[in-house]
């Protein structure tokens, strides 16, 4: 009875014994929910954690563009009207009109030359003019009342009383009027031509504008003893303009008259059509001279004869082409390296390049359309770096 008792005793204690350490081993209902939270919370954090360590970039899409092969080429502004105006007689100048960097009209009054003593010389002209028109008139009253006198004794031809030899007489003495007075025309029209040749030298003394523009320089001042020909004032016509550019020979057979190019002046773009291709190559530089007229639609306030323009002359057809923004690409080992982003990192490409299209380069190995590169915070990625952007396109090129 003894042993049973102990054997039951020992049993129950076991039991016991294994429910308390069984009590201790589950966890307590609201422990669980606990640790869970405290779980959650973790995660939380890692995934702000992940989230602080991918880098903000901009990005562009690799994308197919029409590129047009041209050869840029600097040119120059050239005046279609330029040069001196200068006198026409010999005259002191009497007065200066326009100063250097106006404006003119064409036929305004630039300069006048003393004029007096080609005014005396055209009244002196006028009135031999006049005194010939005179010896004219009188000349034709001498052969008409000798044509009178020559007719009165014709009527008599068939009358005993006839004059013959009279006749005869007045006959030769109307041929003689007749000539006399046709001389004295001819001094008439040579006064007339006279008169006007000092009519036009007295017009000479008032210096005009030849064509509209703008006086570049001075050469004579109120005073001075000008000689026919000697320059007064230097002008240029900069309302007609036109671009000159020297095309290297072998460029040249893409060029025809009426090709369309476009050319910049200053940070604005304009389209210019070719005029002529000049039939002279230079043989220091083989190259030959191309003039385009250009077409302003709003035309540039500050512009001048010689000013630079850079003119992008066709060189082939044009053609589509994959290509990518010039900022996607770093240098990596001397290899030309682009960073594309999938899943959220960023993996390096190596790129293989062609020619310049603007601001983007032909992409001719390494990427495909479509690719997103990164264009803005690439130069301290990493392969596999993390990365994030405010949707495609960011970098807004």
């Amino acid at each position: 009875m003894r042993i049973k008792g102990i054997v039951r005793i020992s049993a129950a204690a076991t039991a016991a014994v294994f429910i308390f350490s069984l009590s201790w081993s589950l966890p307590h209902p609201g422990s669980v929910t606990a640790a869970h939270a405290q779980d959650s919370g973790n995660g939380e954090d890692a995934k702000k954690r992940k989230k602080r360590a991918a880098t903000l970039v901009g990005v562009d899409e690799v994308r197919v563009v029409p590129m047009a092969q041209t050869l840029p080429l600097v040119g120059r502004l050239v005046a279609l009207r330029s040069g001196t105006v200068a006198a026409r007689i010999d005259a002191p100048v009497a007065e200066m009109m326009v100063d250097i960097g106006n404006r003119v009209k064409k036929g305004q009054l630039l300069a006048k030359l003393a004029d007096q003593r080609l005014a005396l010389d055209r009244d002196q002209k006028l009135a031999e003019l006049n005194a010939a028109k005179a010896a004219v008139e009188t000349s034709k009253a001498r052969v008409a009342l000798a044509e009178q006198e020559l007719k009165r004794y014709a009527d008599l031809r068939n009358s005993s009383a006839f004059p013959k030899a009279r006749y005869e007489d007045k006959l030769v003495d109307v041929t003689r009027l007749r000539t006399e007075m046709v001389e004295y025309q001819a001094k008439a029209e040579r006064a007339a031509a006279n008169l006007r040749l000092s009519e036009t030298n007295l017009s000479y003394t008032k210096i005009i504008a030849p064509y509209d523009g703008t006086i570049t320089r001075r050469h004579s001042e109120m005073g001075s003893y000008l000689k026919e020909g000697q320059a007064v004032y230097t002008m240029v016509s900069d309302g007609a303009l036109e671009i000159e550019i020297d095309v290297p020979a072998a460029r040249v057979e893409a060029l025809k008259p009426g090709i369309v190019c476009t050319f910049e002046l200053g940070k604005r773009r304009f389209e210019a059509v070719v005029r002529a291709i000049v039939p002279e190559e230079d043989l220091r530089t083989r190259t030959r001279t191309v003039r385009l007229t250009p077409k302003f639609g709003d035309r540039p306030a500050a512009m001048a004869a010689n000013q630079s323009a850079t003119v992008h002359v066709p060189i082939g057809k044009g053609r589509n082409v994959l290509s990518l923004h010039k900022d996607a690409l770093i240098a990596s080992r001397g290899q030309p390296t682009a960073f594309v982003v999938e899943d959220g990192r960023a993996q390096s490409r190596t790129v293989l390049v062609g020619e310049a299209v603007g601001t983007r380069f032909e992409v001719l190995d390494g990427l495909k359309a479509g690719d997103i590169v990164v264009v803005r915070g690439n130069e301290r990625l990493r392969d596999g770096s993390r990365v994030r952007f405010n949707g495609k396109g960011a970098s807004g090129q």
